[in-house]
């Protein structure tokens, strides 16, 4: 047993915590008739991804909602950059419309790391009794690290998948592409750097954790294709409404002043034919301005 606490001892209560978790769970595995640390190990995965579930959700829509919305923020910062107070006001605006929560992709990331840091602790100073059982095809002990280091390179891969798949989402902007890119490499590369020598079953953990991870967020970008193609068709029937009360009201204003001379036909439809062109520029501008754009 391992009493080291590496700088992280208030955290000890969390270590003890998870190692009667991994025991109990252990206990489970005995009753099932196939005693395995390893097999508890993932039960440990699938029990925290149930309780980070709603978090996770709206962790996940959040972030996808700021890529698609990226365009619009660029607008407003742009159209209202000598007017911060206004600029807030339409940036408050479109993260109600889009339902976006700047927050939202912290506190997940903040509940998990005292677990993190805890099951590597109680990892290092758990007992396992027997050994045997302690074993992961070819990790003799799950307290010490993958003396092949697979484990470590599954979680770079499996991370390096789920960011992905959060990519194929939405586009998002140059900007915003460029830099999920940088961090599609950068992060799983961390990652393998930091488990190289993490215990093996943390490590167990780390790639189940990202695997389910995965299948969440291949639900959530089928969701979100649905969201943004419903949100296409309502902005294009309000277009469609916006030009059509444009047009209508020019037209009734051109009819309410003086009676104008006869023109010949062609004359007529070129006239026509301009209004609807203003209109549609019109349109444009208003497409560009946020604050006309509603559900």
């Amino acid at each position: 047993m391992n009493n080291e606490s590496y700088g992280w001892g208030f955290l000890q209560p969390v270590a003890d915590f998870i190692s009667m978790i991994i025991d109990g769970l252990y206990q489970v595995t005995v009753a099932i008739g196939f005693p395995s640390y390893a097999l508890a190990i993932i039960f440990i995965s699938i029990l925290l991804k149930l309780v980070l579930y709603p978090l996770m959700q709206k962790q996940m829509k959040s972030t996808m909602n700021m890529q698609e919305v990226q365009p619009k923020l660029e607008y407003v910062q742009k159209k209202y950059k000598n007017n911060p107070e206004k600029m807030n006001e339409e940036v408050m605006k479109l993260y109600k419309e889009y339902d976006i929560n700047p927050m939202a992709g912290c506190l997940p990331l903040l509940i998990q790391m005292p677990i993190l840091i805890g099951l590597f602790m109680a990892l290092r100073q758990f007992n396992f009794d027997p050994i045997e059982h302690a074993t992961f095809f070819w990790v003799p002990n799950l307290g010490l690290a993958d003396p092949l280091h697979i484990l470590p390179v599954l979680v770079a891969l499996t991370m390096y998948a789920q960011q992905k798949v959060s990519m194929s989402a939405t586009g998002g902007n140059e900007q915003t592409a460029q830099m999920m890119k940088t961090m599609l490499y950068m992060m799983p590369a961390m990652m393998l750097f930091v488990c190289w020598t993490m215990p093996a079953g943390l490590c167990l953990y780390w790639a189940f954790f990202s695997v389910l991870s995965i299948i969440q967020q291949y639900f959530m970008n089928k969701q979100k294709k649905k969201e943004m193609e419903a949100r296409a068709i309502r902005e294009a029937e309000e277009k469609e409404r916006r030009i059509a009360a444009k047009k209508a009201k020019m037209t009734a204003d051109k009819k309410s002043g003086a009676k104008p001379s006869k023109k010949p036909e062609s004359a007529e439809k070129l006239e026509e034919k301009t209004l609807i062109e203003k209109a549609e520029e019109k349109d444009e501008e208003d497409d560009a301005d946020i604050s006309c754009i509603k559900d």
